[in-house]
């Protein structure tokens, strides 16, 4: 029973001095290598990771916690911004590049006493929905190796045992894949389209997208500007919670965040759900959405109507032209962000010295893979005058 939430039966634990941030994260770090075969983190930041235990340590040591986040092992999807830490995006175009700042949710975590792990492994430029395109190879679901997977699936034969694992979804497949295989309490993802929600469901564990402007974007490898959001991915609600109130509030380095004072919340027990108004819409049971979803989809729903909560279908009459609308403003905003990655002022840049223009090219055809060149394409198109 996760009463109050992981981290904070984590933090009472280090602050009665059952374990200490140093042996918290040796754990964690000696989970990372035995589940490398997920391929969860692209960059796993071990030095610096022991370095950051080692001063929460003397901060408990002091009886100076810096509040429920001090000392606990986190990740962040490899599309934010690290100082001194390899950021790459899953992209030959950005491999190699280290930042010389924080993003902002990076800083606050640090700023909490939160400790990186590392970074994980995503979709090119977090432009995906399984997790699989990356340079650096797709991201297994841990849930693939667990013995209910097992017990459903037709027995294999060894060299099949091997390449019969599931999608974690994505974006932040790296991220929930972490989540999920216990290598770390929590983790940043980003969302735009889903990119945290959908890993989250894949591999069971709490995704969050909050409201856009509650949290900085600034350090997030921009995909869609008017969409994008860092994501939160926890192992239960209350711990994602706690991240949002770490998270939350105005940063001046981005215009778009609310400029109201934040106040972190508590959660309300939950246990009478008797008042609760649960909305399905009608929409949503769409063609193409299969058996299976439905059940489960069917069967959330029953649980909360037997609870005693009240169970009604809503409208939301635009659903059929969300997609729509999001493939055109997403692919534009993507061919205008794309065009910093030129070659010039950082990353990967071309060997071909027939002109700018060439070089240029052979740039952006060398460091971006299909889907990203294809959107770039798409985006292009939608943006013409004509």
């Amino acid at each position: 029973a996760l009463k109050d939430g992981l981290c904070s039966q984590v933090s009472a634990a280090l602050k009665e001095g059952r374990v200490t941030p140093t042996e918290l994260c040796q754990r964690c770090l000696a989970l990372v290598k035995s589940t490398k075969f997920l391929n969860a983190y692209i960059t796993v930041a071990e030095e610096t990771a022991l370095k950051q235990a080692e001063e929460s340590e003397e901060r408990y040591k002091r009886g100076q916690p810096l509040g429920i986040l001090d000392g606990i092992p986190i990740a962040v999807k490899d599309n934010f911004n690290t100082a001194g830490i390899e950021t790459t995006c899953a992209s030959n175009m950005l491999k190699g590049y280290i930042s010389p700042y924080n993003a902002t949710v990076v800083q606050k975590l640090l700023d909490h006493g939160a400790v990186l792990l590392g970074k994980t492994n995503l979709d090119e430029f977090a432009m995906g929905s399984g997790s699989t395109d990356g340079v650096f190879g797709p991201v297994r679901n841990p849930w693939s190796y667990s013995k209910q997977y097992k017990e459903k699936s037709v027995p294999k034969s060894h060299s099949e045992e091997e390449s019969d694992w599931v999608i974690t979804g994505g974006s932040s497949g790296g991220s929930a894949a972490a989540v999920s295989s216990f290598t770390c309490f929590a983790a940043l993802g980003s969302d735009t389209g889903g990119s945290t929600r959908n890993p989250a469901a894949h591999c069971g564990v709490v995704g969050l997208k909050p409201t856009y402007g509650l949290i900085s974007r600034h350090g997030l490898i921009p995909l869609v500007n008017s969409m994008d959001v860092p994501g939160i991915l926890t192992r239960c609600v209350d711990d994602a919670a706690v991240l949002l109130g770490s998270l939350a509030g105005h940063d001046p380095k981005d215009s778009t965040t609310i400029q109201d004072d934040f106040k972190p919340f508590e959660l309300p027990n939950l246990t009478d759900v008797s008042k609760l108004s649960i909305g399905i819409p009608k929409e949503y049971h769409a063609p193409g959405l299969s058996s299976e979803i439905l059940a489960l989809w069917s069967k959330a729903a029953d649980l909360f109507k037997n609870a005693g909560a009240k169970v009604v279908e809503v409208s939301l009459p635009h659903t059929r032209y969300s997609i729509v609308c999001y493939h055109v403003l997403c692919t534009a905003e993507v061919a205008s962000n794309m065009a910093r990655f030129d070659g010039l002022e950082y990353g990967h840049r071309s060997d071909m010295k027939d002109s700018t223009e060439s070089m240029y090219a052979a740039t952006r055809r060398e460091g971006f893979n299909d889907v990203v060149r294809g959107r770039i394409l798409s985006g292009n198109y939608f943006l013409l005058k004509q």
